[in-house]
């Protein structure tokens, strides 16, 4: 099936469920948190700006369908604790989590290798890799607890096809797939969870301007053209899809 062509999602697909969504103050990220609560979903929304995520709030709240919340925090300062009381947050203010969106990401820019400090990789693999990874594992018992839980990772074209001066992002965006293959295995013996990677390819967005300031972006197709594969993957009629690794635009 051709999911971002034929996929029809029912406007109550996410009706009662919790759904985190990372880096939901713009692009894809504030796109996947408007369409969540459209069909239902009560919406967590991260990101590092407050303002950003008030006016996310306010869209979705004036929906009149489903509710928000915000819950702000900075990936690249992150520790173990602090995101270990993230869980804790979600658990006393929802009490469940039936999904989660990462969509934050970091990326200094196209750079060459040589360029590349030690802070520059240890902040992009943090953002881009780690933090995800160990927000997943934070989340783990409430994910469990869900009848049916999704893992959405991110991807990125250069973590498939490495290119030159993608350096540090490109390694990232790679160790998404195989943590996705490797969290999928693992989680066999769950029936209610599974994970996967999703590449939305090029877009319309304010992340896509900053690492192509030359190109003409706006020629590209806008975030809400990808939603309906958002929406497949996070909802129930992906169930038993898990391990994989999904291009939004071939």
């Amino acid at each position: 099936m051709d999911i971002q062509k034929t996929y029809q999602a029912g406007q109550d697909l996410l009706e009662g469920r919790v759904v985190l969504v990372t880096g939901a103050g713009q692009g894809i990220g504030r796109t996947a948190a408007i369409t969540y609560a459209s069909h239902g979903a009560t919406v967590i929304l991260h990101g590092r700006r407050v303002e950003k995520l008030e006016r996310v709030y306010d869209e979705i709240e004036a929906l009149g369908k489903a509710s928000a919340i915000i819950l702000p925090f900075d990936f690249e300062k992150a520790v173990d604790a602090d995101i270990a009381a993230l869980a804790e947050a979600i658990a006393s203010q929802m009490g469940r989590l039936d999904g989660i969106l990462h969509n934050a990401a970091w990326t200094y820019g196209a750079m060459p290798l040589a360029y590349h400090k030690l802070e520059h990789w240890q902040t992009i693999m943090q953002v881009n890799l780690m933090v995800p990874a160990a927000l997943t594992q934070a989340c783990l018992p409430l994910l469990k607890a869900s009848p049916d839980a999704s893992v959405i990772m991110t991807g990125d074209t250069h973590g498939q096809a490495p290119a030159a001066y993608w350096g540090a992002f490109a390694v990232a965006k790679s160790g998404i797939e195989v943590l996705v293959r490797i969290q999928s295995e693992e989680w066999e013996m769950f029936p209610n969870l599974r994970i996967n990677a999703l590449i939305p390819g090029a877009v319309n967005t304010p992340q896509r301007t900053k690492t192509h300031p030359g190109s003409n972006n706006r020629a590209l197709c806008p975030p809400e053209d990808l939603m309906r594969t958002y929406l497949y993957l996070m909802g129930p009629d992906s169930r038993g899809l898990s391990g994989k690794t999904l291009l939004c635009q071939a």
